[in-house]
């Protein structure tokens, strides 16, 4: 009788991390960045894994991409089985999705001082399927050192997740 092989297992993990940059326009026409988040790491939600990574992947029914992107007031660390962020603010905006290196997906959007009417604090960032508020998914979030978002300034984010 011949032995058996012990099983090839491989684990893909992913990591996510995203980048929050605040621009002020000077008077000149140029800008000035004015506040950097630095790369903070993310929590991928068990909705984000079940039906953005492992769904999508598979082109299962009900799988979800990630499209939008939203910026909230909550402060407190995002759990695994949040569905939204707390205190969405503004608009989500639509995300230009790219790889930027083997195995990473980078996901980028702005807001221009124009989306920004009053100054808010903000505190997190979180990844969504669609626009409206009321039948989305959170995919992945996190909170970062709150912050000033004036009305004179822009705003720029980067996601990633490295697979």
């Amino acid at each position: 009788m011949s032995r058996l092989k012990a099983p090839v297992s491989e684990e893909i993990r992913v990591r996510g991390f995203a980048r929050l940059q605040i621009h002020e326009r000077r008077p000149d026409g140029t800008s000035k960045i004015v506040g950097d988040s630095g790369w903070i790491k993310n929590t991928v939600t068990n909705g984000g894994r079940d039906k953005f990574i492992a769904a999508k992947v598979g082109d299962v029914t009900g799988s979800k991409l990630v499209s939008f992107m939203q910026l909230a007031t909550q402060s407190t660390a995002v759990d695994a089985t949040q569905t939204i962020l707390v205190g969405a603010t503004r608009t989500r905006k639509a995300i230009n999705r790219a790889t930027a290196a083997t195995g990473t997906l980078r996901m980028t959007a702005s807001w221009a001082s124009g989306d920004n009417p009053t100054a808010i604090t903000i505190g997190s960032i979180g990844l969504y399927d669609i626009s409206e508020t009321n039948s989305s998914e959170l995919a992945a979030g996190q909170t970062f050192t709150t912050s000033q978002w004036n009305s004179n300034q822009d705003l720029s984010a980067t996601y990633e997740w490295r697979f």
